[in-house]
């Protein structure tokens, strides 16, 4: 029997602290995944949430394209099919998507690179909505990194100051009805993420597959009420793969369920883009020698994968 990626209640953070911050952090480094339950943020929420992203997609396609940003990479407003390919992949995935990002004053220090949003006038509460989503996840991000700072031995607000200005992304995404057979592309190809972590909420269809250290794909369908929690490069980095950025897919689903759309919300929480991502003393030992002796600004780092996956 495959094992099963472990799913815990974060109301444990509060009540059995010590307890629960090592099972969490043996989920993380066995897996890179887990999920987690009991998470504060409505189902009301989450729905609402769908269903305003799903009356956008469903716009005509040159109603959406005027919101497409030439030159800005993808990072604001929307994103058409045909752009975004996994890197060493010979397919773009079958996936066209939104993306929100941090709402900051526009003399920041990091204006120049983070961009004001994009809002579609044609779903008035689309902002709202869309903004207020960015924030509870935001907010259930930085308790994960609390948990997962002390599990290696660092304060639990360790991240707090260095990602209050995270150049974080909520990206709906919808993957439409497969009409062929033979189609070679898949909806999202093998690929790691590239931020700290990564919170994905209420995906509408299975398809999500997790690498195990076996080499074996195990797919991973949330319950309802879980909200699944993965480790991104830049943690993987910086804590010299204590934490795994495990490898992960969306296949396309057998027979009929091809034929529907699947919808789908990953919240990708960055840190702020001038921190420098060195890795940790604490993460560097005989046995884990340190495997990036060069620093790098999670804005370098940003702009170097995205050119890997073809979004600049």
């Amino acid at each position: 029997m495959t094992a099963r990626i472990p799913t815990l209640d974060i109301r444990r953070f509060e009540t059995d602290r010590e307890a629960f911050v090592a099972e969490l952090g043996a989920a993380y480094r066995e897996w890179g995944f887990a999920g987690i339950r009991n998470h504060g943020i409505p189902q009301a929420q989450i729905d609402r949430a769908y269903d305003v992203f799903q009356r956008f997609f469903a716009l005509p396609e040159e109603v959406k394209k005027k919101y497409h940003v030439p030159g800005g990479g993808g990072a604001r407003g929307y994103t058409p099919f045909g752009i975004e390919t996994a890197k060493g992949a010979k397919h773009f995935d079958l996936k066209e998507f939104w993306h929100v990002g941090r709402e900051i004053p526009r003399d920041s220090q990091y204006a120049d690179v983070m961009a004001p949003n994009q809002w579609p006038v044609e779903v008035p509460e689309f902002r709202e909505v869309a903004y207020g989503l960015y924030t509870a996840l935001d907010q259930l991000g930085s308790r994960v990194l609390s948990a997962l700072a002390l599990h290696i031995g660092l304060p639990g607000d360790y991240f707090a100051d260095k990602t209050n200005f995270g150049n974080s992304i909520l990206r709906p995404i919808h993957y439409p009805p497969i009409t062929a057979d033979d189609i070679p592309n898949v909806r999202a190809g093998a690929h790691e993420d590239i931020n700290l972590i990564t919170l994905l909420v209420g995906a509408s269809a299975a398809g999500l597959e997790v690498l195990s250290r076996k080499g074996e794909w195990v797919p991973f369908t949330a319950d309802a009420d879980t909200i699944v929690v993965n480790i991104g490069d830049m943690l993987q980095r910086l804590t010299n793969h204590v934490y795994p950025s495990t490898t992960h897919r969306v296949v396309n689903p057998p027979g009929d369920e091809a034929r529907k759309p699947r919808y789908s919300t990953p919240f990708f929480l960055h840190p702020n883009p001038d921190f420098l991502i060195e890795t940790l003393p604490g993460c560097i030992s005989a046995d884990n020698p340190n495997r990036y002796p060069n620093p790098i600004t999670a804005h370098g780092y940003l702009l170097e994968r995205l050119r890997e996956i073809k979004l600049v």
